[in-house]
């Protein structure tokens, strides 16, 4: 197959739930649906979490641009890989170049898989097998949010994952508290802190946490992702696992910061990692290192791509793009699998039509 073109949408997604750190709260889901045409007949889907509405019309741009550039290239995700790699050495391919790329792998990853009648995950190797969740929560505010608590423990989730930064430790911990008591002893926790913090503070946090026995699976981006020597620090004077990676942009990220020994769980981002090609290198540089692999978002293909990584951890169950789909992705008690053929999207097209943004 050969590429005969890209179509690029703009919309915001509906939320069931809006998206709450300690910096921001995003209401709806700014998403660019990616669709590459080939010459086969064969249209292959994705989407890229664009994270602000400002970086919408700026990603649909440049996905026409490169429309152009690429068609009458080979449909194959790897070729054109190469071929994106040369063209913008000079620029680099991080940013908005990144994303728009990762959008592209992964809509031919699923243009192959349609082209074959297989689900991605089968390309890659392994079969579709029902993955563990976790419910990835916004902050947690104690008197207001227990509700949303219930109904993960109601949907069977055995691991929540909650961001905090309150402006004292002492309100973490207590937050926390009412979680865990929530949750009972049995049950993953997990603090996603969204690179609050300096070194010195999140140590302080996280060793608040520890001595208040809250038993957190891992503590996420607690420092700057980039600052490799602050999760040194911090690694080394806490005892409570660290998770990095959704900061890693392409492979090169995810070399670097395994070498330097940074963090003791990985959870590589589809779109900044670098589509499905990017992540199938950095996860057999974390089985190297012996990191186990969670997913950032992409619940659709990451359900692929942790079927075929051999330490896969969790999926993050964090749905941007379900309220868009004829049918969205289907959780079985706390568990979801892939779906196919290819990354197993379907648009309904009223609905993309009614969150569209010209």
């Amino acid at each position: 197959m050969r590429i005969a073109g890209i179509k690029a949408r703009a919309v915001m997604a509906p939320l069931a739930q809006p998206i709450s750190t300690a910096q921001a709260v995003i209401p709806a889901a700014p998403l660019v649906l990616v669709d590459v045409e080939t010459d086969a007949g064969v249209t292959g889907t994705g989407y890229i979490f664009a994270y602000t509405p400002l970086m919408l019309a700026p990603l649909v741009t440049f996905l026409d641009g490169l429309g152009e550039t690429l068609k009458g290239a080979s449909a194959l995700p790897l070729d054109v890989a190469r071929q994106t790699e040369a063209q913008f050495r000079l620029l680099g391919r991080q940013g908005l170049v990144g994303m728009a790329l990762a959008g592209i792998d992964l809509a031919l990853w699923d243009a192959q898989g349609k082209a074959l009648g297989q689900p991605v995950c089968a390309l890659l190797g392994a079969s579709p097998r029902a993955l563990p969740c976790y419910d990835s929560q916004g902050v947690f505010v104690p008197g207001r949010d227990e509700h949303l608590i219930a109904a993960s423990l109601d949907r069977g989730f055995e691991a929540i994952k909650v961001k905090l930064g309150f402006p004292s430790v002492q309100e973490d911990v207590a937050a926390l508290r009412v979680v865990r008591d929530m949750m009972g002893p049995d049950r993953d926790l997990m603090l996603d802190y969204n690179q609050a913090f300096d070194a010195p503070d999140a140590i302080r946090r996280i060793r608040a946490i520890e001595d208040a026995g809250l038993d957190l699976l891992w503590v996420e981006e607690p420092v700057a992702a980039e600052d490799f020597a602050a999760y040194q620090t911090v690694r080394a004077a806490v005892s409570t696992p660290l998770q990095s990676g959704e900061n890693w942009w392409h492979p090169a990220d995810a070399a670097r910061a395994l070498a330097a020994d940074t963090t003791d769980y990985a959870m590589p981002d589809l779109i900044k990692i670098g589509g499905i090609s990017g992540w199938v290198q950095a996860d057999a540089m974390a089985e190297a290192a012996a990191v186990p692999v969670s997913s950032h978002l992409f619940i659709e293909a990451s359900a692929h791509a942790l079927s075929a990584t051999r330490g896969a951890q969790y999926l993050e169950w964090l749905d941007v793009a379900g309220g868009l789909m004829a049918e969205p992705l289907a959780l079985d008690q706390g568990r979801v699998a892939a779906r196919g053929p290819g990354l197993g999207i379907v648009w309904d097209p009223d609905k993309v039509a009614h969150h569209a943004v010209t």
